[in-house]
């Protein structure tokens, strides 16, 4: 029991999930059905945002949904800055003693309203715009990442209320533009930052979790750094029987200039500046996760496969020591090309050598690497003694630095392992996200000692920015459970 409450004010966890399940069943799936629908794709992906008008509407179908739910002590407030994406921003004022003076602390809740593109793929009865519920999953674009963080926000806050739960103030922050690195959001931060108040934990449903068997605290998110790589060698396309063997490929080209960046035998990015030393306490939680994990951790991804003298055969990951796959995609540099250009499609290519390549590139970056530092320690790398003096040049597309949490205090550790028993059977679990949110390492550096929550549903199989992305709602209901135990659980003060 918290010494700052008496018993009859703690969050009494099974009828909090049972409520919460059941607003899940009657409205909460329901709207995010009708977001799913809606193609509020990121403005990195819909330049014309604005003319299109899909992220004001799911901004305003939000915004009516939550001040639908009247909540006590709730104000909601659509903010917009000129050029910039819209934000939601609400707050609920704090019932503990002396929550909502100007020295109290806050709580702050996160999410997204911006989606990723389409993708290609999506099984035949499925798609991103076509919302399918089926087996406890809510199939489509965005409902995972990031749709039902409001909801499932605003659910928990609402649970505080029905049971008459003394809670901190509460303060929510719903971006529109996550998913093209959170370009707009710094400016609203600053304008909004004193109504932020002094911020103690931030819970933020944008993550993983590597089972549907507990509740998983992320401790770990890679930068990013991306951009075009283009190799020009001629002004126009040329017969490839006249040219080819004089004129060099700007594909081979372009394998060349990759070499430079990456071993193609290994994966592993030639740049040394592109590391950086795990914390041991991360190895430590990494052993314990593949412990708890296992072959999953590699076995959960769709591997393509073939027939082999009357076996099936499947394609292999990087590693199967589950230890290093945890580290791999965590805390190793790693280069994936998104996206091709100047490449006809196959039905379309004839005969003929083509005038240039592109690519897409992204580069994940271990957490404490300066993205922007290896951003421009890239281009010079790729750019520079081109060869046959090919064009080459690299267009970054923005760089966003990785995080590593803070360390967890005694209340917070407490408090995860007791929702994640009282919903889940099970302690806690502590993972590295492969991902990134550029919103943390703002907080972290505006709030070095506010506790950070990160989590969210994006479980085995649930393929965000892929295709078949679902929500797995059964997960959803007990984390949003858990994460209304976890405010209630929140000191009056900082320790």
């Amino acid at each position: 029991m918290n010494a700052r409450t008496p018993a009859e004010h703690l969050l009494q966890s099974a009828d909090a999930l049972s409520h919460i399940s059941q607003q899940w069943d009657d409205d909460i799936v329901r709207q995010l059905t009708d977001y799913i629908a809606i193609p509020a794709k990121s403005p990195g992906f819909a330049p014309d945002w604005e003319q299109l008008g899909f992220i004001d509407t799911v901004v305003r179908n939000a915004a009516a949904w939550v001040e639908a739910q009247r909540v006590p002590g709730l104000k909601l407030e659509v903010v917009r800055l000129p050029g910039r994406t819209p934000v939601i921003f609400f707050e609920v004022e704090g019932t503990q003693p002396g929550s909502n003076a100007a020295s109290a602390q806050t709580v702050l809740m996160y999410g997204h309203l911006d989606k990723q593109p389409e993708f290609e793929g999506w099984r035949s009865d499925l798609g991103p715009w076509t919302p399918k519920y089926e087996d406890g999953k809510l199939y489509g674009r965005g409902g995972a990442d990031d749709g039902y963080a409001i909801y499932a926000s605003i659910a928990a806050v609402q649970e505080l209320k029905r049971q008459n739960v003394m809670h901190p103030r509460i303060v929510g922050l719903v971006e529109t533009c996550e998913e093209s690195g959170s370009v707009d959001l710094l400016p609203y931060i600053d304008l909004l930052k004193t109504r932020l108040g002094d911020v103690g934990l931030v819970i933020c449903l944008d993550s993983g979790a590597g089972n549907y068997d507990q509740l998983w605290l992320t401790t770990s998110l890679r930068g990013m750094a991306s951009g075009t790589l283009k190799v020009e060698i001629l002004t126009e396309g040329v017969h490839s029987g006249d040219s080819s063997g004089l004129v060099p490929s700007s594909f081979r080209i372009m394998r060349m200039v990759l070499d430079r960046l990456e071993d193609s035998k290994t994966g592993r990015l030639l740049p040394q500046s592109f590391y950086c030393e795990v914390p041991a306490d991360r190895v430590a939680q990494a052993n314990a996760t593949a412990q708890i994990l296992g072959d999953e951790i590699y076995r959960r991804f769709p591997w393509a496969h073939y027939d082999c003298g009357g076996s099936t055969t499947f394609a292999l990951p990087t590693t199967t020591d589950p230890l290093q796959a945890l580290l791999k995609r965590t805390w190793e540099p790693t280069l994936s090309v998104t996206g091709a250009e100047g490449f006809p499609a196959l039905k379309d290519a004839g005969n003929v050598l083509r005038p240039y390549s592109a690519f897409k590139l992204s580069l994940r970056l271990p957490p404490l690497v300066d993205a922007v530092a290896c951003l421009g320690e890239l281009k010079a790398l790729l750019e520079d003694d081109a060869p046959y003096q090919a064009k080459v040049t690299f267009k970054p597309d923005g760089a966003a630095s990785g995080w590593n949490a803070p360390g967890i205090d005694s209340w917070f550790e407490t408090a995860l392992n007791a929702a994640s028993r009282a919903h889940f059977g099970a302690d806690c679990g502590y993972i590295g996200q492969g991902g990134t949110i550029p919103l943390m390492n703002m907080l972290s550096k505006g709030f070095p000692t506010a506790q950070m929550m990160v989590c969210g549903v994006l479980g085995p199989k649930s393929n965000a920015h892929g295709p078949n992305e679902f929500l797995h709602v059964p997960y959803a209901k007990k984390l949003t459970a858990a994460v209304a135990q976890v405010i209630a659980s929140m000191p009056a003060a900082r320790p």
